[in-house]
Order: C-alpha cells, then structure tokens, then sequence
C-alpha cells in the first residue's frame, strides 16, 4: 500500500510515488510497503545450452509484458548522453521534445541528485568498472598528459588492466555484452571493447568526432573507429552517429535474442559533443524556438524545474557565467547565429530520444522490455568552452575543415560548438558547465526503468557513475570477483547498489556520511552530505604550474546554495577543515600526483 502524505502531486495515476525530492524540496518522506519479490539468478550453463523460444513479432501491451522470456536472468541496457545538461531532457523542465524519454521517467525513477564528473573519459572509466578514475587509469586525459605523470599507476590515460569491468564480468557469467558508440578509454586493440569483454562493439574511439563522417576534431585524417576490435576504413554513405549506433545496437541484440541468454547493452551516443551537427529535418523543427535567446530559455528552464517540484519556490540559479555578453547586447546577426546553433543542438537532443524510442520500441515488440533494466544518464554537464580558443588546434581545423555560414552550420562540412550561456540554460540552475568541478560540471540527469521501481518516482538522494557497477551486478545477481580477475589483480567495487533505494526499500543510496571525490587534472571537488568544497580556478585554462600556484578550496552548503555562490570556508572553519581532511586522505589512498603544468593542450 502507497502512503501520500503531505506533498501535493506533481504527477497523475494510480502507481504515483514521492520519495527522497531533491533537499531543497520541502517533503516528507513516502513509505512503500508490498515490493516485488526476489530477483532470478544470472543465467546458468543449462540454460545457456537451452535457447527458450521467441517471438519477435509479437508485441508487448501498454504495460510492458514480457514474452516468452519470463524467468530468465534480467537484461541490461546502458545508455548514456554525451555534454547533455541536467535540464536538457523534458523530464527536467526542458522546452526540447523528449517524449521517449519523459514516458521512461514516467515508467520509473527520475534521479535529481545523481553525479558523472567533470569530463567524459573519467566519467566512463567509473562508470564500467565501479571504481574511481585513478585507479582505472584515468587519473589524467590521454591528450593532457604532463612530463611528471607519465608511466605512474593510475596515469596511463586509457582504462588499465587493475580493474574488472562489468561486461567482462557478466560475459564470463554467461551473457552477451554488446557496445555501440563512443568508447574514449584507449585506442589500441587491447584497449577496445573488444579487449574489454564485449563480445560485438562498434566503437568511435576518441572523444568526438562528425555525427555523419569521419571528420576529426583537431585536425586531418580520419577518426578512428573499431568494429569488434578492428579498425574501420570507412562508415556508410549515410551515416548518422545518432542513428547508427541505436540501430546497431539494435542488431547486435537481435542476432542472439532466441538463445536463451541474457545481454547486456551498452549504448554511447556521441551526441551531443562537438561539432555541433543534425539533420537538416531535425533542425527545421526548431526553427524560430531559439530566437528569444539564452537568458529566456534559462528562465524558461528554472520555471519546469519549479513546476515539476525539481527545485523549490525560492531556489536561485546562477548567475551569467563572468565575461559573457547579455543576449540584447548582441548584435542582431550575432542573435540569429547563436540561435541556430542552439536550434542544431536541440534537434541533437531530439534525435537522441528519437532513437532511444525506437530501440525501446524494438524491446517492447520483442517481449523482454519487463525483463530490462533500462539506465539513462548524461557522462558531465554541457558544454560551453571557447574550444577553439582553449584548444588551438581544433580552433584552427575547424576554419580549414569547414563552412560555418549561418546556412551551413549543422551539416557534416561545418565545426561548431555551443556557448556558455547555453550551457548555462542547460545546466539550470547550477553554476558552470563541463569540465568544471562545480554541480554544473558534475550533475547530471540519470532516468532508470525496472519493473522492481515504483512508477513516476522522484530520487534526490546522492549517487553517482561508481554506483552503477554493482547496481547491474545486483539486479543480475552475478557477484564482483574482489580482488581477482581472470589472472590478474583488480580493485574491489567502491560504489555500492542502487537497487534498494530505486525500489522504494530504502532512504538513499548513501549515507549521509558518504564521502565523494572528483579529481581530473587540476578539477577537484568533495562531497560529503550537503557539504562540498571545489579547488578550481574559474578562468579553467590559465597556464601556469598548480603546484606552486594553487587553486583555493571553497565551500558550499548545496542544500541552501544549489548553484555555490556562497563561499562558507570562513564562516564554518570546522567543516572546511574536515572536509580538506577528506581530500588529504583521498590524496593518499590513491597516490594523486599534482600535474606540473597545463602543458598537455
């Protein structure tokens, strides 16, 4: 039985449910009696050799039924976004049409305080392996490598071998493991996905690339692009990043769905990372939506968050980001322009959940969509870098590659990206955007699906990408191997199961005392509770050596400041100090070495 008890509903229908809202929503808490029973085990040798019988054809109801499935150990499907902002998804207040999406949230839990970190390879080392970026590997971005970090543990810049990721752990347990996407954590051969435990994977290997060529974002020469574990030539004359990968994926399931085996998918668009680019359709669409500029999209964003019961009444969002021009102090071509590439990544938006609905689609007239759990979430906030300014390489290619007229940006010949002020809508109401260490960087918008989950749930309690291991590893009943993996030493997991707190059978994720870290580069951020500190410098890519030039630490309480304006340090000298005191111990618990210069751009 559902208690609703002082909250007034945000959402119709019977299965509603309010637990944890975000901690500047006023709520009490919900209590959930009657949860579903216990989960099935993951599939065993009998079964694998025993393929149950499907029917493709047959499509499930409005609820969901699974097909002739029924009993067998529970699928998987990752997808994530990429530089998609917190408040990009309509689920979040967006005015960008993500009905697919939006009708997943509805089905499932909506999380409003669910964390990535500050850039996208970190991000995808914790969030396959459970474990934190330094001990993945990732402790530094292959392409911001420094003298003084070069050949340390931790520092190799691609996803190393002292860590256990979970396709290889549930393809050892007998699933099938497909990947389609943006990989982003080695290029070699065994560095791939396929090296990695993914038995099919069609992978772009660095960071971003053209959404309908090879184009590469710092200079000539094709991007390259593994298919299961092979370098790629060339990509179909009809390329589409968005489309293929979602089709692909669809493939890759399809090929093996009457084995009786399970499967876990991992889907990695590249949208909507830079160059900015759609189809001339999608784009069309939004024609006209944009022109009223940044400041009344943000205002438009803070207004569905309040509607929505996200935020409350009287939460504030964050201030223009220091040096931008407000919108009437534009030209009117420079309005006309900065419109039409926010057009562009809208319709990028739209596409992804274009696509997520049509392989949602597929595993609903395929019988096992019950039988799915289904994560969504974006890796770090959006965009809004100068890129061509900070990365001069990419600045420069982006004028000798491409047309970047108004009339052609969005098409494959043209190299765009978005603005900060943008990304500051996108990431509404918090303050900055990626790469940064503040909530605009970190926090992210995460929607997840199962039938354990009570409908149209709202989470506000803390988790993040190293949470997402052992959730899967949980739901599929498939135990972490510890310390030992097929021969080698491994990290034990360090985040813990969602699955109590997405079912409605517990408070949170983490306990109040849980301490978080976030530490890239010169990008660093703690949390404990609602205490945070950040050590970043706001102008992000000043030269200069951090060791001798240190960012100062400033501390924030995110249930009164969700979007840190107010610097607490002198006021609460106790905490600052001991929330420094859980960096110091981070620091020594994974041998963090301080870069000696900005010199990797």
């Amino acid at each position: 039985m559902l208690v609703l008890i002082g909250y007034p509903a945000q959402r119709e229908g019977a299965n509603m449910f309010f637990r944890r809202m975000a901690p500047s929503v006023s709520v009490l808490f919900l209590a959930l009696a009657g949860c579903t029973g216990e989960r099935e085990p993951a599939v065993t040798d009998d079964a694998a050799e025993s393929p149950v019988s499907q029917d493709a054809g047959a499509v499930a109801g409005s609820s969901g039924e699974a097909g002739s499935t029924a009993g067998q150990a529970p699928n998987v499907l990752l997808i994530v976004m990429d530089d998609v902002g917190y408040t990009d998804l309509g689920a979040y207040g967006s005015e960008i049409a993500t009905p697919n999406i939006d009708a997943l949230a509805e089905e499932g839990v909506l999380l409003t305080s669910f964390y990535g970190t500050p850039l996208c390879t970190p991000t995808r080392a914790m969030l396959l392996t459970g474990v934190n970026n330094h001990r993945a590997g990732v402790g530094v971005m292959s392409h911001e490598q420094v003298p003084n970090l070069q050949g340390l543990p931790g520092y190799e810049g691609y996803l190393n071998q002292r860590v256990a990721t979970v396709s290889e752990i549930l393809l050892d347990a007998g699933y099938h493991t497909y990947m389609t996407g943006k990989w982003d954590l080695g290029f070699a051969e065994d560095q791939s996905p396929a090296a990695r435990g993914f038995e099919k994977s069609f992978a772009l290997l660095p960071g971003g690339a053209g959404h309908f060529t090879m184009l590469g974002t710092f200079g000539p020469g094709n991007v390259p692009y593994r298919e299961d574990g092979q370098m790629v030539e060339a990509l179909p004359e009809d390329f589409y990043s968005t489309a293929f990968y979602a089709d692909r994926m669809i493939e890759y399931i399809d090929s093996n769905l009457g084995d009786g085996r399970p499967f876990f998918g991992y889907l990695a668009f590249s949208a909507t990372h830079w160059p900015v680019q759609a189809p001339r359709e999608s784009v069309d669409k939004y024609n006209g939506v944009y022109d009223q500029g940044y400041d009344a999209v943000h205002a438009g964003r803070m207004a569905g968050l309040r509607e929505r019961g996200l935020i409350s009444a009287d939460t504030e969002g964050a201030p223009h980001v220091p040096g931008t021009v407000p919108w009437d102090e534009l030209t009117e071509e420079e309005q006309r322009y900065e419109a039409r590439m926010m057009q562009i990544y809208a319709a990028m938006v739209d596409d992804i959940d274009q696509y997520v609905g049509k392989l949602l689609d597929y595993l609903r007239s395929a019988g096992v969509y019950d039988d799915t759990l289904v994560m969504l979430i974006s890796d770090n906030g959006a965009e809004g870098h100068d890129v061509g300014g900070i990365l001069l390489d990419a600045g420069a290619w982006s004028r000798e590659c491409c047309d970047n007229s108004y009339e052609n940006i969005g098409n494959a010949d043209s190299y765009v990206w978005m603005r900060q002020e943008w990304a500051r809508a996108s990431n509404a109401p918090f303050n900055w955007y990626k790469g940064f260490g503040y909530e605009g960087g970190i926090r992210v918008p995460a929607v997840f699906r199962y039938p354990d989950f009570p409908a149209g749930a709202v989470d506000g309690s803390f988790s993040t990408v190293m949470d997402i291991v052992p959730t899967i590893l949980d739901v599929t009943a498939v135990e972490h191997p510890g310390t030992s993996f097929q021969g080698r030493e491994v990290y034990p997991v360090e985040g813990v199961s969602m699955m109590p707190a997405l079912s409605g059978e517990a408070d949170a994720v983490h306990p109040d005392d849980y301490v978080m870290v976030w530490q890239i580069n010169w990008r660093k951020a703690v949390r404990q509770g609602d205490w945070k500190i950040v050590s970043q410098a706001d102008e992000l890519f000043v030269r200069h050596d951090p060791r001798t030039d240190p960012y100062s630490w400033r501390l924030y309480n995110l249930a009164e400041d969700p979007a840190e304006q107010n610097d607490l340090s002198e006021e609460y000298p106790d905490v600052f100090a001991e929330m420094l005191g859980h960096w110091d111990a981070y620091v020594e618990e994974n041998d963090i070495v301080v870069p000696s210069s900005l010199s990797g751009f």
